[in-house]
């Protein structure tokens, strides 16, 4: 019996869930303008998991780089829901990223 398809599904059903827990964690801390990092970690990611000797690894390190990709087409949706209030929107001052002036004139990517 191969196991290897139900296990990676498990596991691709988690790391996608985890998305959804960064993405809300990350604009709310971070926000919106890191995307290009997450974005780029991702793409790093997925490239490397071509070049990942074993199956499981490859196929753990593509998943998550997906999710990180997607993730980050994610922020300003996120930052937009909590502006209408849907999320808990943090006042704080967030950390602005290196080469935030020129993200700040980048079209944020959108799926």
């Amino acid at each position: 019996m191969n196991t290897f398809g139900i296990l990676l599904g498990v596991a691709t059903l988690f790391i996608i869930g985890f998305g959804f827990v960064w993405v809300i964690l990350g604009e709310r801390y971070l926000g919106l303008l890191w995307w290009p990092y997450f974005m780029g970690l991702g793409i790093i990611l997925v490239i490397g998991s071509l070049f990942t000797p074993t199956i499981w690894g490859s196929a753990i390190m593509g998943v998550f780089g997906g999710s990180l990709i997607w993730g980050s087409t994610e922020f300003k949706v996120q930052a937009i829901r909590a502006e209408l209030g849907w999320y808990s929107f943090s006042p704080k001052s967030k950390p602005r990223p290196p080469f935030a002036d020129k993200i700040e004139n980048w079209k944020a990517p959108h799926l």
